[in-house]
């Protein structure tokens, strides 16, 4: 879709309520909510409407906090949510979705499948180009510290319709993603121990499946309860789970380079054989393994999601996305480096059905490898709760808007844990339902969960693209004094969106192995990408445009607030 609307950040699309329409939003405004013009000619540098927070969170004085305040307050929102997070947990928020030991044990498999132990070269080329997106995003969570980043991002550069789309692309992406997640304990849980298989022996034709819906409805579960109890409560488990995970990575990479068998050059080079029948050689096989790396390196935007949430967030955001990707390229990087170089024979069968599982138990021994299998279940666990919190994030930002079915309900944040409850349990209902598509359809289940990361590359295409036309036309202005790529933000914005381009397609492709693996052969699946996505987008769309278009703008309850008008009431909320 082209992107629309590309004017000056601060300024409002046409229609969008401004303070001399106090009440214009609750009604309908068919533009994007954001402050009036003539306000900030007025008085530069603040915001146009007061940042009223309701009765029971005042503001702590602390000037910085009334600054981030003020900047919601540009956007036409009040805070309602309460900022808790520091440092350390806005980045594990970041690194936690991404998930390196998550990652790493579920999709190593396939990379060497399709790609030989020279698949390793894909890490490295995926990071370099997501490193482009996270760049234009440290820009945008620098100016933009907001709840469902993504989708507010896409809103104000590109227009209502864009920020809708990318919102709807990316929400429908994380409920199917908290799925894919869950599903991973299925992979670790019973290599650890028989007794967690609870589904018949294992032996059956459906006892994986079903046991693994079992297990993944059990952590949704659990998702869903912290997730509903409060930021707080899950950015301390979310914390130390990361620290496990990181200290684990660590210990792991340690562990494994004490087990070399072999050098590097033996393993960066060797493809095995694969991909001499095909019409591009080598080449097509890599660039089909290469999804195991960019299935792993997304959703650093998570620390940006959180920014109601977070102290200092036009600050601490950025570094916090940074440091995530850079600190998962580095672990998983050397993880999977001395994995290959450790593992007794680097030919084995059981190395493409066993996964890195297989090469821990075999490198490390029993003991010490079901420890670290133990850590990956931590992992696992703290992915699932990122992953939930993005999506809550985004399902109350939008429906704050009025751009959901039952948004007054989606978007009422608890007066006692201070946080959108329905989101998160609507979330995780519907990863439980997707779940149990994997009982007597995996055929269908894999394509869904291999199109779900599709559709959050091309949300952040839909952020990225518009935020490049704005520096074409010359509106683009960083905010002032926080992250700014300066002289270098065309060139990197334009690496952005032509790696989101060539990243998609290559994600798309109609390739057998990757959306009809098993079983029979069917056109529907091969093509599933194109389908389903379509089919999402246009279905989404429509009925954005008939139903949802005219009842758009910020709801009453939400709206920042002009001096004049009183605060409404925190159980109206």
């Amino acid at each position: 879709m082209t992107p629309t609307g590309a004017g000056p950040p601060d300024v409002p699309h046409e229609g969008a309520p401004d303070e001399g329409t106090p009440h214009e939003a609750a009604k309908g405004s068919s533009g994007s909510p954001g402050p009036s013009p003539r306000s900030e000619a007025l008085h530069p540098g603040t915001a146009p409407h007061s940042a009223t927070r309701p009765h029971g969170t005042p503001h702590t004085g602390d000037a910085a906090e009334r600054h981030d305040d003020e900047a919601l307050g540009l956007l036409g929102y009040r805070p309602e949510l309460t900022r808790t997070l520091g440092n350390f947990h806005t980045f594990a928020a970041g690194i936690s979705y991404i998930s390196i030991l998550t990652g790493t044990f579920q999709l190593f498999y396939f990379g060497v499948s399709f790609g030989g132990p020279s698949y390793w070269w894909s890490w490295p080329l995926v990071f370099a180009g997501q490193l482009m997106v996270a760049l234009c995003f440290c820009e945008l969570a620098a100016r933009y510290p907001v709840a469902g980043s993504v989708y507010n991002w896409a809103k104000t550069l590109g227009g209502p319709h864009v920020g809708w789309l990318g919102g709807w692309m990316m929400l429908t992406a994380t409920m199917v993603t908290l799925a894919a997640v869950a599903l991973a304990y299925q992979i670790t849980l019973p290599r650890i121990d028989d007794w967690f298989q609870f589904v018949g022996d294992g032996s059956g034709p459906s006892d994986a499946a079903a046991n693994a819906v079992l297990l993944g409805s059990a952590l949704i579960l659990f998702s869903t309860l912290v997730n509903a109890f409060g930021v707080r409560l899950m950015a301390r488990i979310n914390s130390a789970g990361v620290f496990i995970e990181l200290i684990a990575a660590v210990a792991l990479i340690i562990l494994l380079a004490a087990q070399v068998t072999r050098g590097p050059s033996e393993v960066l080079t060797e493809t095995q054989g694969l991909g001499g029948t095909g019409s591009l050689g080598y080449l097509g096989a890599f660039l089909t393994a290469s999804l195991a790396s960019a299935y792993v390196m997304y959703g650093f935007d998570t620390a940006s999601s959180l920014g109601e949430e977070s102290l200092d967030p036009s600050r601490n955001a950025p570094r916090a996305i940074l440091r995530a990707l850079v600190a998962s390229f580095v672990l998983g990087g050397l993880i999977l480096l001395f994995a290959l170089m450790a593992v007794p024979d680097l030919a084995s069968e059981e190395l493409s059905a066993g996964g890195l599982q297989y090469v821990v138990l075999e490198a490390l021994g029993s003991t010490v490898g079901e420890m670290v299998l133990w850590c990956v279940v931590v992992a696992i666990t703290v992915c699932v709760l990122a992953v939930q919190a993005a999506g809550t994030r985004m399902m109350f930002a939008m429906a704050r808007d009025n751009n959901l079915p039952a948004a007054r309900l989606l978007s009422r944040v608890s007066p006692r844990f201070r946080t959108p409850v329905a989101p998160a349990v609507l979330i995780g209902v519907v990863g439980v339902l997707i779940l149990l598509l994997n009982v007597n359809q995996p055929q269908i289940f894999s394509v869904v969960t291999s199109i779900a990361i599709i559709m959050i590359y091309l949300a952040y295409l839909l952020v990225t693209v518009p935020m490049l036309i704005q520096r074409l036309r010359g509106t683009w202005v960083a905010a002032e004094g926080r992250f700014s790529l300066g002289r270098w933000g065309l060139p990197v914005n334009a690496v952005a969106v032509l790696w989101g381009v060539a990243m998609s397609v290559n994600l798309a492709w109609p390739r057998a192995e990757v959306y009809n693996a098993t079983g029979e052969q069917h056109w529907y699946l091969r093509w599933g990408a194109f389908l389903f996505i379509g089919a999402v987008a246009v279905g989404g769309f429509a009925y954005y445009w008939f139903v949802q278009r005219r009842r758009t703008g910020v709801l009453a309850e939400h709206r920042a607030l002009s001096p004049a008008e009183p605060a409404e009431p925190a159980a109206s909320s």
